[in-house]
């Protein structure tokens, strides 16, 4: 059974994991892991748990943890402006499809809203299958660019 809780702070080494896991490969080979290590990237993780604005959460299968939404106000690709935290999310593939991912969206959107944000942001890949979750949890598309949507979720 999948239990949603928030992270520790002893784990917040994870999120690199998860960050790997939030890149969107359609089709094709998956890029290195070092790939994470890009500075355009790192805005998610570098320094987790330090800005008062850090938030996440992590769903645990036992004493696993198979997915992780986290939030921040950060310059990354789905920012909007400097009062809005940007979040971002994955789950390992043998655990998508079963209500994860949204029960982890739900919890953090929940959470923000308590702690007086406005709105919430994200990036996300035109062709990602995500997009439908978002649009049910109450995102809508604020911008579009070549490859992606920015997407907005009024709290």
């Amino acid at each position: 059974m999948i239990r949603i809780r928030e992270i520790q702070s002893s784990e917040y080494h994870v999120l690199s994991d998860f960050l790997y896991e939030a890149i969107y490969v359609p089709e094709g080979p998956a890029p290195p892991k070092e790939i994470i290590n890009r500075p355009e990237l790192q805005v998610y993780i570098a320094d987790f748990g330090r800005k008062k604005d850090d938030l996440g959460l992590v769903a645990e299968d036992g004493h696993r943890i198979v997915g992780a939404v986290w939030s921040r106000i950060m310059n990354d690709y789905g920012h909007v402006d400097d009062e809005t935290p940007s979040i971002a999310i994955s789950v390992y593939k043998d655990y998508r499809n079963h209500g994860t991912g949204t029960g982890l969206l739900q919890n953090m959107l929940g959470i923000l809203k308590r702690n007086g944000y406005r709105q919430v942001s994200l990036s996300v890949q035109k062709s990602n299958y995500a997009v439908r979750m978002y649009q049910k949890a109450g995102f809508e598309i604020v911008d579009e660019k070549e490859e992606e949507y920015i997407m907005i979720c009024r709290l």
